[in-house]
């Protein structure tokens, strides 16, 4: 059974960081592109950002371009979303999923970033 578990999110500032972390079961990770995707309030759920098996190909989605990374760690089984100089508009629930995001859904975590 596949599992997703999101983790690392919060309240903060504007122009604050935050990590998050999605722990993977069940699935060969290291032979799955992965993405991270967020869904704010009232808006459809959106790509964020995605990498490739290995780490070597990362994309973002241009609102987050040069401010957030992701990576993975394939002997931990483990994506990361490292979120630099957060904007209110980052705002969202945050999920991840394989690249094409068709296997089940975590409960996400939660990013608020407000003054």
């Amino acid at each position: 059974q596949v599992q997703f578990v999101e983790s690392g999110g919060g309240l903060v500032q504007p122009g604050s960081s935050l990590e998050l972390s999605c722990t993977t079961l069940g699935i060969d990770f290291h032979t799955y592109s992965m993405a991270w995707y967020r869904q704010a309030p009232g808006n459809q759920l959106e790509f964020v950002a995605s990498i490739s098996p290995g780490g070597q190909t990362t994309g973002y989605t241009d609102s987050v371009k040069g401010r957030f990374t992701i990576s993975r760690d394939n002997a931990k089984n483990m994506l990361y979303l490292q979120m630099n100089s957060l904007k209110p508009e980052d705002t969202a629930a945050y999920f991840c999923n394989d690249v094409r995001g068709l296997l089940d859904w975590g409960p996400g975590t939660q990013v608020n970033v407000s003054s």
